[in-house]
């Protein structure tokens, strides 16, 4: 099928009205909330702050931050995915559901109960641990049998390792009931009641995982050509494979560490990119960023509202949109391939 901008001058006009509605998405988020604020009084708070005025607190200390949280981690997921399902081929690849996601939490979770593990740079490492452990895990269980490595056998392995490391985080938190109040929130994904300073110990890592991708947007290009026409160009599959694999898992691993399991971006985002793009990860990573950023500043201003003054989880939302989502996609998936789901 025909990407929908299909010529360059198109697809960068596509990404200059992505930022700015990018943009949009950032101001609402700020403004938007329990408390109203007006968008003047948004701009004061950056111009003339006044420790004395309630909006100027509120938008410093939680509603900036807690925008930059949301669009920097839709990003890295969005952008997470599209490396996977590349490198895969599968279009039902993601952090969520290929078990990395889970890994990073059960790490983190165990770490918190059994080691005195409390500080975000040790648990960035320990996040980045488990996501690893858990991509390795389910390359291997799916590459199991003579023949090979296979979506189907995949996605079931992403599936399984996901209930598994889901059941033991569970009884971690029984083991340690003391630290399950902390950390219930941040297990369903939330952005919320994040502060600046949070950002330091993730974002170097967040930015040498985004320039990489966009640095390996060619290599993927020729990789996704079959490895075999890869090789006779010259290029070091094996090495462009392993540069993915980290980048994936940096990307994911710092966003779990920050904001818990948020699932479903990495999957619904880099199919609606190559919608527009097409397959030239040149303009899918770059897309997938925008749109990864979009969606979760969205979800998290609409998980605001739906049970005010209360709001639900962030990941809560993006499930709800990336559910029907996988069901369509696996289903077409099958079909495609001959199998009866």
């Amino acid at each position: 099928m025909n990407p929908l901008l299909h010529q360059t001058p198109l697809r960068a006009l596509g990404l200059v009205f992505g930022f700015f509605i990018l943009m949009i998405s950032f101001i609402l988020s700020i403004v938007l909330g329990t408390t109203e604020i007006s968008f003047l009084t948004a701009v004061e708070s950056f111009t003339h702050y006044d420790m004395s005025s309630n909006e100027h607190v509120i938008i410093q200390t939680t509603r900036f931050p807690r925008a930059i949280f949301a669009a920097l981690i839709g990003g890295n997921l969005a952008v997470a995915g599209a490396l996977m399902q590349a490198l895969t081929r599968n279009p039902l690849a993601s952090p969520s559901i290929f078990g990395i996601n889970s890994g990073a939490v059960f790490f983190v979770i165990l770490a918190l109960t059994f080691f005195p593990v409390s500080s975000l740079d040790q648990l960035v490492w320990v996040a980045f641990l488990g996501a690893g452990i858990g991509a390795l895990t389910v390359y291997f269980l799916g590459s199991l049998g003579r023949d090979g490595l296979t979506p189907l056998k995949i996605v079931l392995a992403g599936a399984a390792m996901t209930a598994l490391f889901t059941s033991f985080t569970q009884g971690m938190l029984v083991v340690n009931e003391a630290s399950l109040q902390n950390v219930l929130f941040w297990l369903a994904g939330s952005v919320a009641g994040k502060s600046a300073e949070g950002l330091i110990p993730v974002l170097p890592y967040m930015v040498f995982a985004g320039i990489t991708a966009l640095v390996l947007a060619q290599p993927v290009n020729i990789l996704t050509s079959g490895e075999d026409v890869a090789k006779g160009l010259g290029q070091r599959t094996g090495l462009v494979k392993i540069s993915i694999a980290v980048a994936v898992i940096l990307l994911a691993g710092s966003s779990v560490a920050v904001a818990g399991s948020i699932g479903f971006v990495g999957l619904v985002i880099p199919h609606i990119a190559r919608f527009l793009v097409g397959i030239d990860y040149r303009w899918v990573i770059p897309y997938s960023a925008v749109l990864g950023a979009i969606l979760l500043l969205l979800a998290d201003i609409i998980a605001r509202f739906v049970i005010m003054p209360g709001e639900i989880p962030i990941g809560v939302m993006t499930a709800l949109i990336g559910v029907p989502f996988f069901i369509y996609t696996a289903r077409k998936g099958f079909r495609s391939k001959g199998v009866s789901p």
